[in-house]
């Protein structure tokens, strides 16, 4: 099963320097700074995804765009020489709330063809919502519409690949609301052409739901149909999820649990941790706040933020004690946090210490950075290491060895 990592132009600066916390003045971000596929001696993951909505709306700035319609996706992202494949789609829930997609047949098709993709998935419209007690006299009629209007869009688009002579994989997207209208898209999709079929709109549904739906598609699946999950990450069901027919999925979640959870921002084989805080006296907002209210001293702040990071460095080189290490992330978190205690968890991460253990590039480049919640380029590496557990974790679902690049799961991991 393939695993595609979607893009949102997420880098890190290899000339960044985590003790002084200052860049190369020569740096330039769109040649210097290093995707996720970079960062690892082995690629874990199987290909990226990149929507066009990200291109055009995103995180993309015009030079970014100019160039990559200039130079194409494999030299854009640096993957002449890498096995990693290309997927594209529209970003369909970049213009959930709108009544048709922005997009047109002609202007996809001409995205996928002029940048070079391996894979392309037709024009979508997500369905806002999902009921299986619902049949297609009982359904609204915003859902049905929605549905016939992806339908409509993937037969132009078959159309247009096969006038243009587009040389991309072509994917049709399933969208419904119930297992039954799932399986009808499944079937109409199969009757216009289609043998990869991209499941959309399930990112909210629930595991049960998925693997419901997924069960009662598979009734009216041919043989050779492959199916893609659009966003779904269900890494322990990836066994249920192949015995349906799904060859491949993409999701951001490893990279984004890494700062936007609450507390599971570590991952490992078997658990997360939460990433140790501390925040950086000018740009932590309710520290700023407090600041200019009067509240905190700023000079005291700063003495404090440091005297964290020099004893965490200090702990991780075996010169500190686990004890020394929390009295002042406490005392700083004092200033900054009004909520509970964060005393526990650190302990629990100071005390297991799973970057020591982590086979991943990155544990070994920057060792406790990786778990400071501090910054883009630690919070990015903590992302990119979490790709590559869930990379582990992913092959260990399935029972398989992944000989990809000569990686071989392991009970140590990835070789």
């Amino acid at each position: 099963m393939k695993f595609f990592f979607p893009d949102s132009q997420d880098q890190v600066d290899p000339s960044f320097d985590f003790e002084t916390e200052e860049r190369s003045d020569l740096r330039l971000r769109h040649r210097d700074d290093r995707y996720a596929h970079e960062e690892f001696a082995s690629t874990p993951f199987d290909g990226i995804l990149l929507s066009m909505a990200m291109v055009e709306t995103g995180r993309y700035t015009l030079p970014q765009r100019h160039r990559l319609y200039r130079v194409g996706i494999r030299r854009f992202f640096r993957l002449e020489d890498s096995r990693l494949e290309t997927m594209g789609d529209c970003g369909a829930f970049s213009y959930i709330r709108e009544d048709y997609p922005p997009y047109s047949v002609t202007q996809v098709v001409n995205f996928y063809d002029e940048l070079g993709f391996d894979y392309g998935i037709s024009v979508d419209h997500v369905i806002l919502g999902f009921d299986p007690r619902l049949d297609e006299e009982s359904a609204p009629k915003d859902w049905k519409l929605r549905q016939e209007i992806t339908l409509d869009l993937a037969d132009a688009f078959l159309k247009e690949h096969k006038k243009c002579g587009s040389r991309f994989m072509p994917l049709g997207v399933a969208q419904g609301w119930s297992p039954a209208s799932y399986a009808h898209s499944v079937e109409q999709l199969q009757k216009l052409g289609f043998s990869y079929i991209a499941m959309g709109g399930m990112v909210p549904l629930k595991t049960h739901e998925i693997l419901t739906c997924l069960e009662r598609v598979n009734q009216s699946r041919n043989v050779d149909t492959k199916l893609h999950l659009l966003g779904v990450t269900r890494c322990e069901q990836v066994r249920e999820f192949a015995r349906f027919g799904v060859a491949s999925f993409d999701s951001t979640s490893p990279l984004r649990q890494a700062f936007k959870d609450l507390k599971d921002n570590y991952w490992t084989l078997d658990r997360t941790y939460s990433a140790i805080r501390v925040p950086q006296v000018q740009a932590n907002p309710s520290l700023l706040k407090k600041i200019v209210a009067g509240k905190v001293n700023q000079a005291e702040a700063r003495r404090l933020e440091q005297k964290c990071l020099k004893i965490l460095l200090q702990f991780d080189a075996g010169k500190a004690s686990v004890d020394d290490a929390l009295g002042p992330l406490l005392e700083y978190e004092q200033l900054y946090d009004e909520g509970p205690s964060h005393a526990e968890i650190y302990r629990e991460a100071l005390l297991d210490a799973p970057w020591k253990s982590c086979d991943c590039d990155i544990c070994r480049r920057i060792g406790i950075h990786v778990i400071l919640f501090r910054g883009a380029e630690r919070n990015r590496r903590r992302g990119f290491h979490n790709i590559f557990v869930f990379y582990q974790r992913l092959h260990r679902e399935l029972g398989e060895e992944h000989e990809a690049e000569g990686l071989v799961l392991s009970p140590g991991g990835l070789k």
